[in-house]
């Protein structure tokens, strides 16, 4: 632990001491004055009811602690001149920062309406949580906040991906002990086994015990002090404590203790000697509500759960709750803070840096500043050969792996580019990745261990909350990345990737937010392809969780074969500011295209395979359309059984890779118009779908097309089990025989001359179960298919 504060010189002279608590009065001040005030913003009038906004909305118990913590990191900012950023864990603590910012002129910089004046103190007021306004929570429309604190848990997570490839940068991460209790957060303490001190930035976590949750006491507030201690050493930290409720040894413990953990981190940066080393941290106790009403109404609140969110409800209604909020703004002596005018006075800023080295100017923090565009390969190059249609096979993501070893090589001066996934990358055959970089790694390394390296650019932890929020950090901050998952294990992320595209789509429309590089999901291991881990890893509906939001953010691709699979990655790596989900099988599987029809097709998103058709140069009598390897499989050798039993059938094959060109082009900027779909899938013919997830998202994408009554859709059911992979289909009756069957019973008049292809196709079903019940594995016939059509 450290030394106890009455041993230390004071590290604060008296100037700064009174610089500093300037600072941090003028930020509760401002604070208090968001969650209350939509007028008299100086109290330059005795306070009445009509100057409080009619809805009390915010949250006061963790503000105090953050603009503590701010006010600090100033200091020290401006004594050594660091270019360090600002985590917010207890985002719901959105009006300390705008609080903060104003006082340091980044949000009047991007927010020129609540200028560094009474007139914009009142703005900065009456907007906070105001219709029309910015939201309570940190959010894009901070600055220098690059974590939407809307959710918990993934401040630490994000705090360390924008360290990595950072090496001059100190991420200061303020995590609360509420948001201590999450998983995501939980995991994220062992991301300082990924941290290399001489190629990497430095993360300071600074956890803020005070207390309290919304209506419970927290975990680490109420475990004894050694136990704490034990913990976050376990862990691999060296705890510093700061703890305390009396401003001003408060100011001189923290100061001092800011002073001690930049030493030891200077250290451990100046020297690295090939081990982990043990990273300071800080342990911040303070009262929740600090500075705030004592009590109310006869019971206490500062120090308790009732000082979370408001702590004073209704300041309208009750003229002693209006002289308690005038005596609370009051207490900070206004006055002495901001000149007639409003400006905050000289003490107040003296301690706050200038330029880009203010948190909320950091660029950093807005990434598509610093963003550099990555150099890529030509997918051509990495091109399997397809001198015909399904004459020659492969396994995608085996070549993707390939074409990614050669953007790590590409990249590497930049170090601008980062795989991650839980323990995967070999299992998804993207282990060419290794030919140019290992896995990073800073904890012990033994002789049976495989592409483990101190320097390595591949990060792989068994937590997908904590790769999902390595690579947010790393890309909010301006770099690049892909995340490689088993599809059904992906869901693990759904809120985190829920509060990622929330940002984007705010940023989206925020003039000064810069453009940063999409998040990219690789989803394999998928659900066609998991019959030997059998029901637990068969879950493909990731596609569905994604689907359902901001379509201005949203793509899916679901590549057919590994041309197209090279096409989409590429476009999706180049990409600005979106969510891209890419589905890909890892198996041998036949491929369709050669590279230049696999970009023409990735291009369109979705066509006519001609090829593949029977009797293109007719209307067809039936659509065969498909989306996703298995599917395109599945439909192209029902096409060979009809070609065989009813040859004068015209089939038309349809092939859809971007999935969103389903919807309406009013509905998704990749959408079609209903002339473009009528064009692919006719106005009055039957549609056989076969489609890679679960089949309700085909009909929800396309409900309001011409020919949606005569759409029917096969994909998962919630049918699996181990068995063999062909059985995956039949089990979920997007089989070939099974869509043969779905064909006669939706052509008319196919039901009564077809009915002998119908039986044979049922039996030949029933033949397959009984086989692979008998000898393990698929009928010949299914393993040896082959596109003859």
């Amino acid at each position: 632990m450290s030394v106890p504060a009455g041993t230390r010189p004071a590290a604060l002279t008296a100037v700064e001491l009174s610089q500093v608590d300037a600072q941090w009065r003028a930020a509760n001040y401002l604070t208090v004055g968001q969650i209350y005030l939509m007028d008299n913003p100086l109290l330059a009038e005795g306070l009445r009811a009509e100057h409080v906004k009619p809805r009390l909305l915010g949250h006061w118990g963790t503000s105090p602690g953050l603009n503590f913590v701010y006010a600090h990191l100033n200091r020290l900012i401006v004594a050594q001149d660091l270019d360090m950023m600002f985590v917010t864990g207890p985002g719901h603590g959105g009006p300390a920062l705008l609080a903060n910012t104003w006082l340091e002129g980044s949000y009047p910089e991007v927010a020129p309406e609540a200028s560094a004046d009474a007139e914009g103190m009142r703005v900065l007021f009456r907007e906070f949580s105001f219709p029309g306004g910015v939201p309570s929570h940190v959010a894009p429309e901070v600055p220098g906040s690059i974590h939407e604190g809307g959710e918990l848990g993934y401040s630490l997570a994000h705090a360390f991906g924008a360290a990595f490839d950072n090496p001059d940068l100190i991420v200061a991460c303020v995590v609360g002990d509420g948001e201590a209790e999450t998983g995501p957060l939980a995991t994220s303490w062992h991301a300082n086994k990924f941290l290399n001190p001489a190629r990497d930035g430095v993360v300071l976590p600074i956890l803020h015990l005070n207390g309290f949750k919304i209506a419970n006491p927290t975990v680490l507030a109420r475990i004894s002090p050694e136990e704490l201690d034990q913990l976050l050493r376990g862990y691999g930290y060296a705890p510093h404590y700061v703890e305390g409720d009396e401003p001003e040894r408060m100011h001189q413990l923290m100061a001092a203790t800011l002073d001690e953990v930049l030493a030891e981190i200077r250290r451990i940066k100046d020297n690295p000697d090939g081990q982990r080393p043990r990273w300071p941290m800080i342990v911040l106790r303070t009262p929740k509500g600090w500075t705030g009403p004592s009590k109310v109404d006869g019971q206490q609140v500062e120090g308790t759960w009732r000082a979370h969110q408001v702590p004073l409800p209704a300041v309208r209604e009750h003229p002693h709750h209006l002289r308690a909020l005038d005596a609370w703004l009051r207490s900070y002596r206004p006055e002495e803070l901001f000149d007639p005018t409003g400006a905050p006075k000289p003490e107040v800023t003296a301690l706050i840096p200038r330029g880009a080295r203010r948190m909320g100017a950091n660029p950093h923090a807005n990434g598509g500043l610093l963003l550099q565009p990555l150099r890529l390969p030509d997918p051509a190059a990495h091109a399997v050969a397809v001198p015909r249609p399904g004459t020659t096979s492969a396994e995608p993501t085996r070549v993707l792996g390939e074409y990614l070893r050669e953007v790590f090589e590409l990249n590497d001066t930049h170090r601008n580019f980062r795989l991650f996934g839980p323990d995967e990358t070999a299992s998804n055959r993207l282990d060419a990745v290794y030919e140019a970089t290992g896995k990073d790694w800073q904890a012990a390394i033994e002789p049976v261990d495989e592409h483990l390296t101190r320097d390595g650019r591949v990060l792989e932890v068994l937590s997908e909350h904590l790769c999902q929020g390595w690579l947010e950090g790393y890309l909010l901050t301006g770099r690049h990345g892909l995340f490689s998952c088993y599809e059904a294990f992906v869901h693990i992320v759904d809120s985190m990737v829920n509060q990622h595209i929330k940002w984007l789509r705010v940023s989206r429309k925020i003039p000064w937010r810069r453009p940063v590089a999409s998040l990219n999901y690789l989803l394999t291991s998928h659900v066609w392809r998991q019959d030997h881990n059998g029901f637990s890893h068969q879950d493909p509906g990731f596609i569905d969780h994604v689907a359902n939001k901001s379509s201005e953010v949203v793509r899916v691709y679901l590549p057919p074969d590994t041309n197209t699979l090279l096409a989409v990655a590429e476009h999706c790596l180049r990409s600005r500011d979106y969510v891209n989900v890419v589905v890909a099988g890892k198996n041998d599987s036949p491929n369709w295209l050669d590279a230049e029809q696999a970009a023409l097709h990735c291009a369109r998103g979705a066509s006519i395979w001609e090829w593949a058709s029977l009797h293109p140069e007719r209307e067809p009598d039936v659509v065969l359309a498909c989306a996703g390897d298995a599917p395109t499989t599945e439909v192209l050798a029902a096409v060979t059984l009809l070609k065989r039993y009813l040859p004068e059938l015209a089939v038309r094959v349809v092939n859809v890779v971007d999935l969103m060109r389903l919807q309406p082009d009013t509905e998704h900027p990749h959408g079609m118009s209903d002339r473009e779909f009528d064009a692919l899938f006719t106005t009055d013919r039957p549609i056989i779908f076969a489609y890679h997830g679960y089949p309700w998202l085909i009909h929800r994408l396309a409900y309001r097309r011409t020919n949606h009554g005569d759409l029917h859709v096969r994909g998962y059911k919630e049918h699996g089990t181990t068995t063999t992979p062909f059985d995956m289909r039949v089990l979920n009756d997007m089989d070939r025989f099974q869509l043969v069957i779905d064909v006669i019973d939706r052509v008319p008049g196919l039901i009564r001359s077809a009915g002998s292809v119908r039986q044979a196709m049922t039996e030949t079903r029933e033949r397959h179960r009984r086989w692979i019940v008998e000898h393990g594995e698929d009928l010949p016939e299914i393993r040896d298919w082959s596109w003859t059509a």
